[in-house]
């Protein structure tokens, strides 16, 4: 397994809280790091440009008070409909933000401009392939995004993406897909992931900025209410399937799909809701500390479980 250094440090748990399109802001960002483990969140969900900046402004100042937190990350999508990319990389760069995550799109400009200042890459990846042309971009480490994770997702197993990612690719390798608990973290780390990617579970957290009936909604949903569709935002992801018939869309009879825009991307996810294969253990709404101390908690009691295993 392989750590980086930069992001080593202060963490308390191997996991990483995924940025989450329309609901990951400052407040998710800041709690999360100061329990140790690391926050991140979307360039996008900044309204502009000059928002991003503040957001970024208010993250550091936060984290600068108190304990030393761990690390904090933005997401950059990738994709020749983001007209705010070049804006938003300049600012990412001003404020020598330590984690960049990458979507739709592996760049090696964009990589060399964030390792510039000694930031690293994670990219998402769903496949061999993906894998293959990340790893020639030169990005410092690769999300699997297996089958079963909330927002746009692949479809291979988890113990099959991760070995195909390891086949091609030596540095961090992340997992994300269905993780809610420190078990599940442990588990994830025996199977050779450096770190975990956690989305869906930090949804239902009160420092998340969706609305109290989709919270709501996480906790009273199972794996059977999600559904993998390419006919919302055009790039297949899972959704809730209770939010696509409040918004008078029957599941089985979606529109069919159109090319990926960005500038529309919001609207389509304001209304329908998406969410991973695991909200079925979601059953409450906590802070981000209270959920983040119960997780490390939970770790350290599966690998303690795990030690006195008879075939050991």
């Amino acid at each position: 397994m392989s750590m980086p250094a930069s992001l080593q440090k202060n963490l308390r748990l191997p996991a990483i809280v995924a940025p989450m399109f329309l609901a990951s802001g400052p407040h998710l960002v800041v709690e999360t790091c100061r329990a140790g483990l690391i926050g991140t969140f979307p360039a996008l969900n900044a309204r502009t440009t000059e928002d991003l900046s503040h957001w970024l402004d208010d993250i550091e100042a936060r984290l600068a008070e108190g304990p030393p937190p761990a690390a904090f990350g933005v997401n950059l999508i990738v994709h020749k409909t983001n007209t705010r990319l070049e804006a938003d990389l300049a600012e990412i760069i001003r404020h020598r933000v330590p984690l960049v995550i990458t979507s739709l799109g592996a760049v090696s400009d964009i990589v060399k401009a964030i390792h510039s200042y000694g930031g690293l890459v994670f990219h998402d990846v769903i496949s061999r392939r993906h894998s293959e042309k990340a790893a020639e971009a030169g990005v410092d480490g690769l999300i699997g995004v297996s089958a079963g994770a909330g927002g746009h997702a692949g479809t291979l197993n988890p113990f099959a993406l991760l070995a195909e990612m390891r086949s091609v690719f030596s540095g961090p390798l992340i997992l994300s897909g269905s993780m809610n608990t420190g078990r599940d973290i442990a588990a994830a780390r025996m199977m050779g992931a450096d770190f975990a990617y956690l989305g869906t579970r930090f949804l239902a957290t009160r420092e998340a900025m969706i609305p109290d009936d989709y919270k709501n909604m996480l906790t009273t949903s199972r794996a059977a209410d999600i559904l993998y569709t390419p006919n919302i935002s055009g790039v297949p992801a899972n959704f809730l399937t209770p939010s696509i018939r409040a918004a008078g869309l029957d599941p089985n009879q979606l529109p069919p799909p159109h090319a990926l825009d960005l500038s529309n991307e919001a609207k389509a996810w304001k209304t329908i809701w998406s969410a991973g294969q695991g909200v079925g253990s979601i059953d409450d709404c906590p802070t981000t500390a209270a959920l983040c101390a119960a997780i490390i908690a939970d770790y350290k009691a599966a690998f303690n479980k795990a030690a006195s295993d008879p075939f050991i």
